[in-house]
């Protein structure tokens, strides 16, 4: 094969790994969203954001390993660990925007809506796709 080739086939499966952390990063996504609903019956919203957050991330992570990234062969303790200060920037950046958005951007613009928390945590959540992405590929599951 020529290096042209190679090449094109690397890039070709980093697009469809990319796409596959998306699509299930969505799922997960879509569990940190709903499960704020419930946990803010019991906690404020704020807490429950950050709660949410660590619920999507587990299932993140089982995803990720098993679909995404199932060529590391790190250690399992290894990948916890980076899954875990991968993703304390990622909550970071969700939580601040968040609050941002809901206490600050909305009644800025005269947004006050009952659907202002759920859309201001729905934004947040998107916001670290990137950094995730990279951060994960480079740090969590990289290959040996």
């Amino acid at each position: 094969m020529t290096p042209q080739g190679e090449t094109s086939l690397n890039a070709r499966a980093e697009a469809l790994q990319f796409v596959r952390f998306l699509a299930l990063g969505g799922c997960a996504a879509a569990v940190n969203w709903l499960s704020r609903f419930p946990l803010e019956r019991l906690m404020g919203f704020s807490a429950a954001v950050a709660m949410a957050y660590m619920i999507g991330m587990a299932v993140a992570f089982a995803l990720f390993r098993r679909f995404v990234f199932p060529a590391s062969d790190q250690p399992l303790e290894r990948q916890v660990k980076f899954f875990i200060l991968v993703n304390l920037a990622g909550i970071a950046q969700v939580w601040a925007v968040s609050m941002a958005l809901v206490y600050y951007a909305f009644p800025a613009v005269g947004f006050i809506s009952p659907l202002a928390e759920p859309l201001g945590h729905g934004i947040a959540i998107g916001v670290p796709t990137i950094s995730s992405y990279f951060g994960h590929r480079l740090l969590t599951f990289q290959p040996s």
